[in-house]
């Protein structure tokens, strides 16, 4: 059973030529974020991810799972998904009402905001790790390690209390455990294996240069544009022959809307030394034939006088020999 996340994460992420170039593990995770108004009033969102592709939403009116990929459901029957959705129902219900019943005694002050992220991850190793944590008002409030409860320093006090009070329900725990370390991993196996077809595309990536605002006074700023590629590891520099230029900058990688994404480039350069300079992107789809991208030799002034006068002689030589024709 190990051996089946290997060999999955090894066609869905293959290696690249740095730590930074593809990744070598994938997750699942669900983020759930609570935001209370008073004792009386509470809203609840919930949203599965693979990674960053979002494949599930919470329906808190209907208290049902929508799935946004055909494969949301990986492997697991109705009644396994009819199962969840209860849980999950049963969970936001008594997360809403401990909240605001216990606000007052873990000293909380309304407004309240809330986030749980959990889920579990399949590394390239095969190993699996599962996890649990939850903030408070952007701080950081609890996480489950293993099998413990484990307040953060940012918590103080009541998350030291909110972890005794977990302890205290060991059937609650011993149920949450269960997801994390069962139902997780054979979750996310079966959606790696019901959406190969989509996770395993290639589509190559485009690539073209400009120059973006002025970094000072005789500097130009080259920029690398790398559009429409999936899956999202890729790697892009700019090289000086086989040589990285260590100053080169990336933007967040940004997804477009057909689910390909899209990332930037930059290098701040003496404008004397871009010649010579050039864009390398690699990735997956174009299966080692990288993409390179030279920067443009400035023109000389000549080479524009040539190119305007040129054609303006060729006018006239036209026009004299028309002229002597007629005569």
């Amino acid at each position: 059973m190990l051996l089946l996340p290997f060999q999955l994460l090894a066609v869905l992420f293959p290696g690249g030529d740095s730590e930074d170039a593809f990744r070598g593990s994938t997750s699942f995770h669900i983020i759930q974020i609570s935001s209370f108004a008073n004792s009386t009033w509470a809203h609840n969102q919930g949203s599965g991810w693979l990674d960053d592709l979002q494949i599930h939403e919470w329906n808190s009116d209907s208290g049902t799972f929508i799935f946004l990929k055909p494969w949301s459901k990986g492997n697991f029957s109705d009644e396994e998904i009819a199962e969840l959705e209860k849980i999950f129902r049963d969970h936001i219900y008594g997360y809403t009402h401990h909240i605001q019943r216990r606000a007052r005694e873990l000293k909380v002050k309304f407004p309240i905001e809330a986030q749980v992220i959990t889920g579990c991850e399949l590394r390239s190793e095969g190993s699996t790790v599962s996890f649990l944590r939850e903030a408070i008002g952007g701080l950081d409030f609890l996480s489950l390690e293993k099998d413990t409860c484990v307040p953060a320093p940012e918590g103080g006090s009541r998350a030291q209390d909110a972890c005794k009070l977990i302890k205290m329900h060991p059937t609650f725990f011993y149920h949450m455990m269960k997801l994390l370390f069962d139902t997780c991993p054979r979750y996310l196996l079966g959606v790696l294996d019901a959406g190969k077809a989509e996770l395993q595309r290639q589509v190559k990536p485009e690539a073209w240069l400009s120059s973006g605002p002025s970094p000072g006074p005789g500097r130009l700023l080259l920029v690398c544009h790398v559009s429409g590629f999936y899956p999202k590891p890729v790697w892009v520099r700019w090289m000086r022959g086989e040589q990285e230029q260590p100053g080169t900058q990336h933007s967040d990688l940004l997804p477009n809307a057909d689910w390909t994404w899209y990332l930037r480039a930059t290098l701040d350069v003496a404008a004397g030394e871009a010649a010579g300079l050039s864009c390398q992107v690699k990735h997956s789809s174009l299966e080692g034939q990288d993409i390179i991208l030279h920067w443009g030799h400035p023109i000389s002034i000549g080479l524009i006088f040539l190119a305007i006068i040129v054609p303006f002689l060729i006018l006239l030589l036209c026009l004299a020999l028309w002229y002597k024709r007629r005569r």
